[in-house]
């Protein structure tokens, strides 16, 4: 992700003091825990004018949730910058650097899923289709119910188990039709559920993340 911002113009800072964002913690309800790592998450991207993440889950997670933990707090101002500034990567090179095209070249043929993070909680649709429509070699072909959650939802996928199973085989099925050679999307979460699938069952198709595609040469 950080050379494909770099080739498209961006100065780009990595901190490797970052930690999670907290979703984990809120999603189990774990607030006061949740709370602590989210506030080491505002200090550890103070200061930069965007924040750029390769996870629509988190994004989503910081824009729309952040404000519940940190309402009428000293730092309520801080949080709601914050969301104005977190952005997916997709996202931020189409809208906020006017980019579509990175030079990049992946032979074969592919399939988008849509992460439910990414389309329902930070309305991402087209950015990726119109970065990966630009990917030299790359033929693009949907799937049907492509918008279809992929059944990992974090603790979901070991709470309910073989519905999550399902609704894996579900997806992949869904993508082996195409004919695909790749299964993209913009949440490695989704991926690490599907490729976990992919490989108990000894299929062929392959799970990529699009800032590995878009840095294909």
């Amino acid at each position: 992700m950080v050379s494909v911002l770099e080739k498209a113009g961006a100065a780009v800072t990595y901190n490797t003091n970052q930690t999670c964002c907290g979703q984990p913690a809120f999603n189990a309800g774990f607030r006061d825990e949740a709370r602590d790592v989210c506030s080491k998450f505002l200090k550890d991207f103070d200061g930069h004018d965007y924040v750029v993440a390769p996870s629509a889950s988190c994004v989503g997670f910081v824009r729309n949730y952040y404000s519940t933990l940190f309402d009428n707090s000293s730092v309520h101002n801080d949080v709601k910058g914050l969301g104005r500034r977190i952005y997916e990567f997709s996202d931020f090179l189409v809208n906020i650097m006017g980019v579509e095209d990175v030079g990049a070249v992946l032979k074969g043929k592919a399939t988008y899923h849509d992460s439910c993070a990414a389309l329902r909680e930070c309305r991402i649709k087209e950015e990726p289709r119109k970065l990966l429509a630009r990917v030299k070699g790359l033929e693009m072909v949907e799937m049907n119910d492509v918008e279809t959650c992929c059944g990992f939802g974090g603790s979901f996928a070991v709470k309910f188990e073989s519905i999550s199973i399902a609704m894996a085989d579900q997806k992949v099925n869904n993508a082996l039709q195409t004919g695909a050679d790749y299964i993209i999307s913009t949440d490695l979460s989704c991926l690490m559920h599907l490729d976990g699938y992919i490989r108990h069952k000894g299929y062929a198709i392959r799970t990529m993340h699009i800032a590995d595609v878009l840095a294909s040469k």
